[in-house]
């Protein structure tokens, strides 16, 4: 099982994402939106939880890439490993705390309010409370991380998904004697982000990475406004 979930399905998940993105926006087009209900039940709380909740996701998926996937040779020179554990404790219990709030805040609106619970589809549900599940997971793993301040486990997970991202076999082992909080997280935080990824509205995510990544290269535009005559 530990070498299915963390040497295997991570591949598939990733592959689930890539075939499915590509399905729906060859088919689908007009779906690859993130369907704003906002115009249905909006107020200021509602309009600071999303800020809250995409700044949260965008610097904790930012810390989670550039901790996972740096090798340990490239900034062992400048900060240690228990140093880079303890700000990535108090990072991720930061971070996580405010996606915590934002998705608490959206999970209650779409059931609270009638117009928008009625225009809801079950995947916003599933994605939500998957996305709950995932930062929860991750807030619980920081006191056990607080445990092992020496960074050990940090070391595994790391060269786990280093292992993973370049084809490297034996990845499934580096992770096999990690507290079971770290593989339930990684487990749901896989299924969120890429298995489901393409059947919701969390899809709109790569729209806006590829925005970030494509907007200082595009050419200019040219708007020409045309006036009518009778």
């Amino acid at each position: 099982m530990n070498y299915f979930l963390f040497g295997i399905y991570p591949y598939i998940a990733l592959a689930i994402c890539i075939v499915g993105c590509r399905y729906r926006y060859r088919h689908y087009p007009e779906s690859w939106k993130a369907s704003s209900d906002m115009f249905l039940e909006t107020d200021r709380l509602h309009r600071l939880s999303l800020r809250i909740l995409h700044w949260g996701i965008f610097l904790l998926l930012g810390g989670h890439v550039v901790g996972l996937l740096t090798p340990h040779e490239i900034y062992e020179p400048f900060i240690s490993i228990a140093h880079k554990q303890m700000l990535a404790m108090v990072g991720g219990g930061v971070f996580g705390g405010m996606v915590l709030v934002g998705l608490s805040l959206l999970l209650f609106r779409r059931i609270y309010f009638l117009r928008v619970r009625r225009t809801s589809v079950p995947m916003d549900y599933v994605v939500l409370v998957s996305l709950l599940l995932s930062v929860m997971t991750g807030l619980a793993t920081i006191p056990v991380s607080a445990g092992h301040p020496h960074g050990d486990v940090m070391i595994a997970l790391s060269s786990w998904a280093q292992n993973i991202v370049t084809f490297q076999p034996g990845a499934a082992d580096l992770v096999a004697g990690v507290p079971l909080i770290y593989k339930i997280h990684i487990f749901i935080g896989m299924t969120t982000l890429f298995t489901l990824l393409p059947f919701g509205r969390l899809i709109h995510a790569i729209s806006g990475v590829a925005a970030i990544a494509v907007y200082p290269f595009r050419p200019w535009q040219v708007v020409r406004l045309l006036r009518w005559r009778k």
